[in-house]
């Protein structure tokens, strides 16, 4: 098993292995980041994703990195997908969208709730066109209901989902909510999609009808309020949970996870202070909730005096689960990825660039990015031409209007 996950690993398909999703045609309609990241892990999965874009292109191909006008943020998004160019508000557009969705097997959209309504791309106005389709929509706060069709990005869904202020109990000392550089609502919003479709695809492959997916980003991240979801329903107290934090060496920062009785016993080896494992202060898991900065000072009394490197070296040795403070390039560097093979070289028009590959392995399928991006469509000739338009009417669909990208 070690060795085939190896090979699945490398990009090397010896073996004949397939791909899971080999044969499924996706039509993604999203932008931005929460759909294009879930249909990007359905063509990593051999799925054939057709991103269907307006003439200017999707809104991300501007964003920074960008070398001779190709962005890579979009690239790491948009990998291996082909790129068609269609204005849905045209009735020529219109009429080749609805054969396209006859063909596919997945739509995804994450437009605000009721503009494909207004398009007449809706699920009902589709579902007679394919009766196996699975339709996922994404949106801020679903598809219906009173918040519905508030207009919703990341961060916004960070603050309405509690999730913000939820981290900033665990802050000491503050009282004004973070700044939001990192958009974990889209990424996670975008994995349980992926998740959806992959049941929804097992359930008609039985039952051979399709269905309409509803995801909600507000919901999403409520998922990672596991613990405070749980509180706000009882009376308990926030700062009664262990935190975890660094800890200062003498060259840097160090995180230190006590997550066992055992762990808390070698922790306390490694310190100096095996008879802590005694102390009233911290013998059981509730004495230590309730004195949990004093126990962190006295470790911390240890770290200030050795590197990040022999405190990392002392932790390890003793099974205590423990880091550096990384930055993402230091990160990248690390020989774990390189044997995972958990990056992927790709190709655009500014050259060659990586993208993370998805985080797991299968033995029994290839799981792996494209090797190049698609230009701004690229492939809507193709499709055009396959769904029977004549050349004359192929002729008359306007050309891509790139983007001026911001580097």
């Amino acid at each position: 098993m070690e060795e085939a996950l190896a090979t699945t690993l490398a990009g090397n398909d010896e073996g004949n292995l397939t791909s899971s999703f080999a044969g499924l045609r996706v039509l993604d309609f999203s932008t931005t980041i929460a759909g294009p990241h879930c249909t990007r892990m359905l063509a990593d999965l051999g799925a054939e994703v057709i991103k269907i874009e307006p003439a200017e292109g999707d809104t991300m191909r501007t964003r920074p990195p960008v070398r001779n006008n190709c962005s890579t943020v979009f690239g790491q998004l948009n990998v291996g997908k082909n790129s068609v160019v269609l204005d849905l508000k045209s009735p020529a557009g219109a009429k080749a969208v609805r054969r396209l969705i006859a063909t596919a097997d997945v739509l995804m959209e994450n437009f605000r709730p009721g503009v494909m309504r207004r398009l007449k791309l809706d699920y009902a106005a589709v579902r007679d066109i394919n009766p196996k389709l699975i339709y996922c929509s994404i949106s801020g706060y679903g598809q219906s209901g009173p918040s519905a069709e508030l207009p919703a990005y990341a961060p916004v869904i960070h603050a309405a989902s509690g999730y913000e202020m939820a981290h900033l109990a665990y802050q000491r000392g503050r009282s004004r909510p973070d700044y939001c550089g990192i958009y974990h609502a889209d990424v996670l919003t975008g994995t349980y999609a992926f998740g959806a479709i992959s049941a929804a695809l097992y359930q008609c492959s039985a039952s051979g009808e399709g269905q309409q997916i509803d995801v909600s980003m507000l919901e999403s991240m409520l998922s990672l309020t596991l613990n405070e979801l749980q509180w706000s329903q009882f009376e308990v107290k926030p700062s009664q949970r262990p935190t975890f934090g660094p800890i200062e060496t003498t060259d840097g920062y160090v995180m230190v996870a006590i997550a066992s009785e055992k762990t808390f016993q070698n922790l306390m080896q490694v310190i100096g202070h095996p008879e802590w494992v005694s102390d009233p202060r911290f013998a059981r898991y509730s004495d230590r909730r309730e004195n949990w900065t004093s126990l962190m000072d006295g470790v911390e009394a240890w770290s200030q005096a050795v590197s990040t490197q022999a405190c990392l070296a002392a932790l390890n040795e003793y099974g205590v689960p423990s880091s550096a403070y990384r930055t993402v390039g230091e990160a990248l560097a690390d020989p774990q990825l390189v044997h995972r093979g958990a990056l992927a070289e790709v190709e655009d028009g500014g050259g060659i660039f990586k993208v993370l590959n998805l985080p797991f392995r299968m033995s029994g399928a290839t799981v792996g990015a494209g090797k190049r991006m698609s230009t701004l469509g690229e492939h809507t000739r193709s499709y055009l031409k396959e769904i029977g338009l004549s050349e004359d009417e192929i002729a008359s669909f306007a050309a891509p209007r790139p983007q001026t990208a911001r580097g």
